[in-house]
């Protein structure tokens, strides 16, 4: 039984760590696209150099989100009591 509640611990901060990253990097590219367009508003012939500074930007921020996926689904079907949780809920070997 404990190794179900560890399960469910990893399962809920796995739920939450994607809530907080996803949120924060939807923050994040927001603002950079927001001050990118300002830009190129105020200056329309710098809008290549912008336009590309930030594509690179946003990939860099949606990787921070990529990574947080990561580490939850490390979280979620790595962990070392996956057999114990498997007998559990009769999974077969």
């Amino acid at each position: 039984m404990n190794a179900l509640q560890f399960f469910v611990a990893c399962v809920t901060a796995a739920g939450f760590g994607i809530a907080i990253a996803a949120f924060g990097c939807g923050l994040g590219q927001g603002m950079g696209l927001k001050a990118a367009v300002e830009g190129i508003a105020r200056n329309p012939e710098s809008s290549g150099k912008v336009t590309v500074t930030m594509l690179i930007g946003l990939a860099m921020i949606e990787s921070l989100c990529i990574y947080a996926l990561v580490v939850a689904l490390i979280l979620i079907y790595a962990h070392p009591q996956a057999a114990e949780i498997a007998k559990l809920l009769g999974a077969a070997h």
